[in-house]
């Protein structure tokens, strides 16, 4: 292989080396965390989940705390990516809360799959949190996209910032019991939450 070849080769290398590595890391801390809990986790639980050496860690993450963050961040992140697919495809509000409740309960079932399948007791901590930048954005997206959507569908006058808040709020509660429940139940848990806000929705559109 030529030095050129080489030099440009290298580099795809490492930043694939450094995003498995990174990607170790989290999936570690969720596990770790789902298991015995954020409070109890230490940062050399984390890395006796990865095959790993402490000094790698230490090149990603100073500290739990940024490993949960981080993970917060990258759920918030996958998200984001759904529920704009959601917009494209929700024409209906109807539509709209089915598609971004199923896109937001799946999301979190898969990435608790195997936690769930150890019998981790503190999978609720591991959703995606709503005190981040990431999903106050995803916050505001969710707000812009109902007020679109009920004004086509003829409902508006519904006070759209309390809308927003109690979506995302059952969002957030009921993923959090969802993911207690075994079996876990993405379908039940779409199907409850978006009857219920649709039928809120409806009942204030009417008066």
């Amino acid at each position: 292989m030529s030095a050129n070849v080489k030099m440009l080769v290298e580099p795809g290398k490492r930043a694939r080396s450094k995003a498995a590595n990174r990607r170790a890391i989290l999936d570690a801390g969720r596990r770790v965390f789902a298991r015995i809990g954020f409070e109890a986790t230490t940062v050399r639980d984390i890395i006796r989940e990865t095959e790993l050496a402490a000094g790698t860690f230490y090149n990603y993450f100073k500290c739990k705390e940024e490993v949960f963050e981080a993970i917060a961040e990258d759920s918030t992140h996958r998200y984001r990516d759904l529920l704009s697919g959601v917009r494209e495809r929700a024409l209906t509000p109807e539509a709209y809360m089915r598609e971004a409740y199923r896109a937001y309960f799946a999301l979190i079932a898969q990435d608790n799959k195997q936690a769930i399948s150890e019998g981790a007791p503190h999978i609720a901590l591991i959703g995606v949190r709503v005190d981040t930048p990431e999903m106050l954005a995803v916050a505001s997206e969710i707000q812009a996209d109902l007020e679109r959507i009920l004004s086509a569908d003829n409902a508006g006058g519904i006070d759209i910032d309390y809308l927003a808040a109690a979506a995302i709020g059952v969002a957030r509660e009921m993923g959090e019991v969802m993911l207690r429940r075994r079996p876990v139940d993405v379908d039940g848990a779409t199907e409850f939450a978006s009857r219920m806000l649709m039928a809120s929705i409806r009942e204030l559109a009417a008066k």
